[in-house]
Protein backbone atom coordinates (compact mmCIF):
# COMPACT_ATOMS: atom_id res chain seq x y z
CA UNK A 1 0.00 0.00 0.00
CA UNK A 2 1.65 3.25 -1.02
CA UNK A 3 1.90 6.31 1.42
CA UNK A 4 -1.43 7.93 0.02
CA UNK A 5 -3.23 4.99 0.09
CA UNK A 6 -2.57 3.77 3.37
CA UNK A 7 -3.57 7.31 4.46
CA UNK A 8 -6.47 7.19 3.23
CA UNK A 9 -7.80 4.37 4.19
CA UNK A 10 -6.76 5.45 7.58
CA UNK A 11 -8.88 8.80 7.49
CA UNK A 12 -11.53 6.74 5.95
CA UNK A 13 -11.84 5.09 9.24
CA UNK A 14 -11.31 7.20 11.29
CA UNK A 15 -14.03 10.19 9.87
CA UNK A 16 -16.57 6.93 8.31
CA UNK A 17 -16.62 8.26 4.88
CA UNK A 18 -14.61 8.76 1.69
CA UNK A 19 -10.95 10.63 1.68
CA UNK A 20 -9.16 11.92 -1.07
CA UNK A 21 -5.58 12.47 0.00
CA UNK A 22 -3.50 14.82 -2.02
CA UNK A 23 -0.42 17.00 -2.32
CA UNK A 24 2.04 14.42 -0.41
CA UNK A 25 5.13 17.12 0.30
CA UNK A 26 8.09 16.35 3.47
CA UNK A 27 8.00 18.90 5.19
CA UNK A 28 11.07 18.12 7.76
CA UNK A 29 14.26 15.91 7.47
CA UNK A 30 14.49 14.86 11.13
CA UNK A 31 16.97 11.88 12.13
CA UNK A 32 14.17 10.03 13.32
CA UNK A 33 11.05 10.13 11.78
CA UNK A 34 9.46 11.78 8.83
CA UNK A 35 7.19 14.59 8.96
CA UNK A 36 4.78 14.35 5.42
CA UNK A 37 2.57 17.26 4.76
CA UNK A 38 -0.35 16.58 2.48
CA UNK A 39 -4.59 17.76 1.90
CA UNK A 40 -6.79 15.19 3.02
CA UNK A 41 -10.64 16.09 2.19
CA UNK A 42 -9.51 20.00 1.74
CA UNK A 43 -8.17 19.84 4.84
CA UNK A 44 -4.36 20.41 5.78
CA UNK A 45 -2.96 17.87 7.83
CA UNK A 46 0.90 16.30 8.65
CA UNK A 47 1.38 12.97 9.03
CA UNK A 48 4.54 11.92 11.25
CA UNK A 49 6.06 8.90 10.70
CA UNK A 50 8.35 6.77 12.60
CA UNK A 51 10.21 4.33 10.66
CA UNK A 52 10.05 1.51 13.40
CA UNK A 53 8.83 1.42 16.66
CA UNK A 54 12.23 -0.08 17.49
CA UNK A 55 13.83 4.38 18.13
CA UNK A 56 10.53 5.54 19.36
CA UNK A 57 11.37 7.54 22.61
CA UNK A 58 7.48 7.13 23.81
CA UNK A 59 4.99 5.45 21.90
CA UNK A 60 3.12 7.24 19.20
CA UNK A 61 -0.20 6.68 21.18
CA UNK A 62 1.80 8.33 24.90
CA UNK A 63 3.15 11.13 22.34
CA UNK A 64 -0.51 11.74 20.45
CA UNK A 65 -2.34 11.81 24.61
CA UNK A 66 0.17 14.61 25.55
CA UNK A 67 -0.31 16.67 22.75
CA UNK A 68 -4.11 16.46 23.73
CA UNK A 69 -3.71 16.86 27.34
CA UNK A 70 -1.48 20.20 26.65
CA UNK A 71 -4.01 21.42 23.65
CA UNK A 72 -6.61 21.06 26.48
CA UNK A 73 -4.30 23.13 28.98
CA UNK A 74 -3.91 26.30 26.69
CA UNK A 75 -0.47 24.98 25.35
CA UNK A 76 -0.70 25.75 21.20
CA UNK A 77 -0.40 22.05 19.60
CA UNK A 78 -1.65 20.77 16.76
CA UNK A 79 -4.98 18.97 16.98
CA UNK A 80 -4.53 15.60 17.05
CA UNK A 81 -6.76 13.94 14.27
CA UNK A 82 -5.85 10.19 15.32
CA UNK A 83 -2.79 7.89 15.65
CA UNK A 84 -2.14 4.10 14.96
CA UNK A 85 1.01 1.82 15.98
CA UNK A 86 0.26 -0.46 13.58
CA UNK A 87 2.70 -0.58 10.40
CA UNK A 88 -0.21 -1.99 7.78
CA UNK A 89 -1.19 1.97 6.97
CA UNK A 90 2.80 3.38 6.47
CA UNK A 91 5.11 1.62 7.51
CA UNK A 92 5.64 2.15 11.20
CA UNK A 93 3.94 3.81 13.82
CA UNK A 94 2.28 7.64 13.07
CA UNK A 95 -0.13 10.07 14.14
CA UNK A 96 -2.13 12.73 12.19
CA UNK A 97 -2.38 16.26 13.38
CA UNK A 98 -3.49 19.70 12.01
CA UNK A 99 -1.35 21.77 9.43
CA UNK A 100 -0.09 25.22 10.87
CA UNK A 101 1.15 27.64 8.48
CA UNK A 102 4.18 29.34 9.62
CA UNK A 103 8.31 29.03 9.48
CA UNK A 104 9.62 26.51 11.37
CA UNK A 105 13.27 26.33 9.84
CA UNK A 106 15.10 28.10 12.40
CA UNK A 107 17.07 30.53 10.24
CA UNK A 108 13.69 31.60 8.60
CA UNK A 109 11.73 31.85 12.05
CA UNK A 110 14.60 34.69 12.80
CA UNK A 111 14.45 36.10 9.47
CA UNK A 112 10.78 36.53 9.79
CA UNK A 113 11.07 37.20 13.28
CA UNK A 114 13.20 40.73 12.39
CA UNK A 115 11.10 41.41 9.76
CA UNK A 116 8.25 41.65 11.96
CA UNK A 117 10.25 43.15 15.13
CA UNK A 118 7.95 40.34 17.25
CA UNK A 119 11.21 38.57 19.05
CA UNK A 120 10.50 40.03 22.60
CA UNK A 121 6.87 39.36 21.79
CA UNK A 122 7.59 35.41 20.77
CA UNK A 123 9.59 35.08 24.07
CA UNK A 124 7.02 36.49 25.96
CA UNK A 125 4.31 33.96 24.62
CA UNK A 126 6.99 30.66 24.67
CA UNK A 127 7.32 31.78 28.68
CA UNK A 128 3.68 32.29 29.08
CA UNK A 129 3.46 28.74 26.82
CA UNK A 130 5.51 27.28 28.94
CA UNK A 131 3.96 27.95 32.05
CA UNK A 132 0.63 26.43 30.72
CA UNK A 133 2.26 23.03 30.35
CA UNK A 134 4.08 23.35 33.45
CA UNK A 135 0.77 23.09 35.22
CA UNK A 136 0.00 19.74 34.19
CA UNK A 137 0.61 17.46 37.21
CA UNK A 138 2.94 14.14 36.92
CA UNK A 139 -0.46 12.24 37.82
CA UNK A 140 -2.48 14.00 35.03
CA UNK A 141 -0.08 13.27 32.25
CA UNK A 142 -0.65 9.40 30.12
CA UNK A 143 1.27 7.24 32.51
CA UNK A 144 3.07 4.98 29.86
CA UNK A 145 4.79 8.21 29.12
CA UNK A 146 8.41 8.59 29.91
CA UNK A 147 9.31 9.27 33.34
CA UNK A 148 12.39 9.33 35.65
CA UNK A 149 10.59 8.97 38.64
CA UNK A 150 9.58 10.89 42.14
CA UNK A 151 12.94 11.84 43.04
CA UNK A 152 15.18 15.04 42.65
CA UNK A 153 14.98 15.17 38.76
CA UNK A 154 18.37 16.92 38.49
CA UNK A 155 20.09 13.90 40.36
CA UNK A 156 18.62 11.34 38.27
CA UNK A 157 18.96 13.23 35.02
CA UNK A 158 23.09 13.44 35.86
CA UNK A 159 23.08 9.83 36.89
CA UNK A 160 21.67 8.58 33.57
CA UNK A 161 24.33 10.83 31.83
CA UNK A 162 26.82 9.70 33.76
CA UNK A 163 25.85 6.14 32.57
CA UNK A 164 25.48 7.87 28.98
CA UNK A 165 29.27 8.70 29.03
CA UNK A 166 30.71 5.94 30.18
CA UNK A 167 29.72 4.30 27.07
CA UNK A 168 31.26 6.81 24.52
CA UNK A 169 33.26 5.34 21.87
CA UNK A 170 36.23 7.83 23.59
CA UNK A 171 36.95 9.25 26.54
CA UNK A 172 36.15 13.57 26.60
CA UNK A 173 37.76 15.14 28.98
CA UNK A 174 35.99 18.41 29.24
CA UNK A 175 32.78 16.03 29.47
CA UNK A 176 33.94 14.57 32.76
CA UNK A 177 34.58 18.39 34.11
CA UNK A 178 31.08 19.22 33.60
CA UNK A 179 30.53 16.10 35.18
CA UNK A 180 31.75 17.11 38.16
CA UNK A 181 30.54 20.79 38.14
CA UNK A 182 27.02 19.79 37.56
CA UNK A 183 27.58 17.04 40.77
CA UNK A 184 29.26 19.83 43.31
CA UNK A 185 26.15 22.43 42.44
CA UNK A 186 23.19 19.76 42.25
CA UNK A 187 20.21 21.77 43.22
CA UNK A 188 17.24 20.61 45.64
CA UNK A 189 14.70 18.93 44.26
CA UNK A 190 11.90 21.65 43.18
CA UNK A 191 8.97 22.88 44.91
CA UNK A 192 6.51 21.00 42.34
CA UNK A 193 7.80 18.54 39.45
CA UNK A 194 5.89 18.65 36.12
CA UNK A 195 4.79 17.44 32.78
CA UNK A 196 7.86 18.48 30.86
CA UNK A 197 8.55 18.54 27.21
CA UNK A 198 12.15 17.93 26.99
CA UNK A 199 13.05 19.77 23.23
CA UNK A 200 11.38 23.32 23.01
CA UNK A 201 13.49 25.26 21.30
CA UNK A 202 13.96 26.73 17.53
CA UNK A 203 13.25 24.10 15.54
CA UNK A 204 10.68 22.93 17.18
CA UNK A 205 8.10 25.65 17.00
CA UNK A 206 6.03 27.06 14.03
CA UNK A 207 6.16 31.24 14.21
CA UNK A 208 3.87 33.23 12.36
CA UNK A 209 3.88 37.29 11.49
CA UNK A 210 1.82 37.47 15.00
CA UNK A 211 4.08 35.23 16.78
CA UNK A 212 4.31 31.54 18.61
CA UNK A 213 1.68 29.50 16.94
CA UNK A 214 2.33 25.86 17.88
CA UNK A 215 5.54 23.41 19.77
CA UNK A 216 5.44 20.12 17.88
CA UNK A 217 8.01 17.22 18.42
CA UNK A 218 6.80 15.91 22.11
CA UNK A 219 8.15 12.37 21.50
CA UNK A 220 10.72 13.09 24.75
CA UNK A 221 8.46 14.41 26.59
CA UNK A 222 8.23 12.45 30.28
CA UNK A 223 5.69 12.85 32.88
CA UNK A 224 7.91 14.22 35.98
CA UNK A 225 10.20 16.63 36.09
CA UNK A 226 12.02 20.05 37.15
CA UNK A 227 9.65 22.75 34.76
CA UNK A 228 13.66 24.79 34.58
CA UNK A 229 14.63 21.90 32.51
CA UNK A 230 12.30 22.97 29.78
CA UNK A 231 13.26 27.08 30.57
CA UNK A 232 16.81 26.54 29.98
CA UNK A 233 16.93 24.00 27.08
CA UNK A 234 15.15 27.13 24.82
CA UNK A 235 18.02 29.12 25.83
CA UNK A 236 21.10 27.38 24.95
CA UNK A 237 23.95 28.86 22.66
CA UNK A 238 23.20 25.94 20.00
CA UNK A 239 19.63 27.30 19.15
CA UNK A 240 20.16 30.85 19.18
CA UNK A 241 22.01 30.30 15.62
CA UNK A 242 24.34 33.31 15.87
CA UNK A 243 22.12 35.35 17.39
CA UNK A 244 24.03 35.22 20.67
CA UNK A 245 23.26 38.07 22.62
CA UNK A 246 19.39 36.67 22.26
CA UNK A 247 19.60 34.14 24.64
CA UNK A 248 15.68 32.72 24.51
CA UNK A 249 15.77 30.83 20.99
CA UNK A 250 17.76 33.69 19.12
CA UNK A 251 14.53 36.08 19.69
CA UNK A 252 15.14 37.99 22.86
CA UNK A 253 16.90 37.78 26.00
CA UNK A 254 15.52 36.32 28.86
CA UNK A 255 13.65 38.95 30.58
CA UNK A 256 10.37 39.03 28.42
CA UNK A 257 10.50 34.86 28.57
CA UNK A 258 10.91 35.16 32.42
CA UNK A 259 8.02 37.66 32.43
CA UNK A 260 5.74 35.69 30.06
CA UNK A 261 6.52 32.43 32.52
CA UNK A 262 5.58 34.33 35.94
CA UNK A 263 6.92 34.03 39.18
CA UNK A 264 7.73 30.16 39.52
CA UNK A 265 10.69 31.24 37.07
CA UNK A 266 13.84 30.51 39.00
CA UNK A 267 16.78 31.65 37.60
CA UNK A 268 19.27 29.85 39.86
CA UNK A 269 17.98 26.32 38.38
CA UNK A 270 17.42 27.86 35.15
CA UNK A 271 21.07 28.92 34.98
CA UNK A 272 22.02 24.87 36.15
CA UNK A 273 20.43 23.15 33.66
CA UNK A 274 21.76 25.65 30.82
CA UNK A 275 24.89 23.82 32.04
CA UNK A 276 23.32 20.46 32.26
CA UNK A 277 22.14 20.75 28.95
CA UNK A 278 24.72 21.58 26.72
CA UNK A 279 26.29 18.50 28.22
CA UNK A 280 23.17 16.63 27.36
CA UNK A 281 23.26 17.70 24.39
CA UNK A 282 27.37 17.16 24.15
CA UNK A 283 26.81 13.39 24.61
CA UNK A 284 23.69 13.04 22.54
CA UNK A 285 25.65 13.88 19.69
CA UNK A 286 28.72 11.78 20.45
CA UNK A 287 26.28 8.75 20.88
CA UNK A 288 24.56 9.63 17.57
CA UNK A 289 27.76 9.47 16.17
CA UNK A 290 28.98 6.70 18.06
CA UNK A 291 25.22 4.84 16.36
CA UNK A 292 26.46 5.63 13.06
CA UNK A 293 29.84 4.31 13.28
CA UNK A 294 28.79 0.81 15.37
CA UNK A 295 26.22 0.73 12.11
CA UNK A 296 22.85 0.31 15.01
CA UNK A 297 21.50 3.49 12.50
CA UNK A 298 23.15 4.47 9.88
CA UNK A 299 21.47 7.99 8.99
CA UNK A 300 23.77 10.63 7.36
CA UNK A 301 22.21 13.32 10.17
CA UNK A 302 23.63 10.68 12.73
CA UNK A 303 27.11 10.66 11.12
CA UNK A 304 27.06 14.71 11.44
CA UNK A 305 25.88 15.36 15.08
CA UNK A 306 30.16 14.20 15.67
CA UNK A 307 31.30 17.37 14.61
CA UNK A 308 29.25 19.25 17.11
CA UNK A 309 30.40 18.08 19.76
CA UNK A 310 33.47 20.15 20.56
CA UNK A 311 31.07 23.20 20.05
CA UNK A 312 29.33 22.04 22.92
CA UNK A 313 32.51 21.05 24.67
CA UNK A 314 33.71 24.80 24.21
CA UNK A 315 30.19 25.96 25.24
CA UNK A 316 30.65 24.16 28.09
CA UNK A 317 33.81 26.00 29.62
CA UNK A 318 32.43 29.17 28.81
CA UNK A 319 29.06 28.45 30.86
CA UNK A 320 31.05 26.94 33.62
CA UNK A 321 33.76 29.66 33.51
CA UNK A 322 30.74 32.26 34.00
CA UNK A 323 29.51 30.26 36.87
CA UNK A 324 26.59 29.32 34.59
Amino acid sequence: MGLADGLSAFLEEQWGEPVEVSGLAASSAGARRANISFDANGRGLVATIMPTAAIQLNRISAEAEVRILARARGVPVPEIIGWSEDDKWVGGPFFVSERVEGETVPRQVLRLVDKEGIGERVAHQLGVAMAQLHTIRPDDAPADLLDLGPGNPAEMALKALSVSMKNLLEPRPTLTLANRWLTERLPDAPAQHALVHTDIRNGNLIVGADGLRAILDWEGARRSGDPMEDAAWVALRMWRFRNDDREIGGFAGVEPFAEGYGSRFDMERFRWWKVYGTFKWAIGLAGQAGQFLDGSFRNIVMAASGRRVVEMEWDLLMLMGRDG
